[in-house]
């Protein structure tokens, strides 16, 4: 299999859980710390593409960030560049952990789809 991205916040639970299921898997995959190499536009674009999802699941809804911009009502009325744009400016908006391979990119550790993919 060619290389996995495992896009991740190391004080994340859900990161860690992530991170431990993909050890014991004997998954190999390059980490990446999403705040300080957050990902670009071209990125979050090309993943979003791939993953087949609504961009919404790309947000980290339950954080901090998310709610202080209160960009519940507000995503409905911004364009999908603008969406992007405001995930690539704030790695503590994307949702995470984010796992990124060949032909797919999977948001938020759900271990069944995971399990499909690796």
């Amino acid at each position: 299999m060619d290389s996995i991205l495992f896009l991740q916040y190391p004080k994340c639970t859900t990161c860690k859980k992530a991170k431990k299921w993909l050890i014991e898997k004997g998954v190999s995959f390059e980490e990446r710390h999403i705040v300080e190499n957050n990902p670009c536009v071209e990125e979050l674009r090309s993943w979003w593409k791939q993953s087949q999802l609504p961009l919404k699941r790309f947000f980290n809804t339950s954080g901090n960030r998310y709610k202080e911009l209160q960009l519940k009502d507000k995503l409905r009325e911004m364009t999908e560049e603008e969406q992007l744009s405001l995930l690539a400016s704030d790695g503590m908006l994307v949702k995470r952990p984010l796992l990124i391979g060949e032909g797919f990119a999977l948001p938020g550790f759900k271990e069944g789809e995971w399990e499909e993919k690796v």
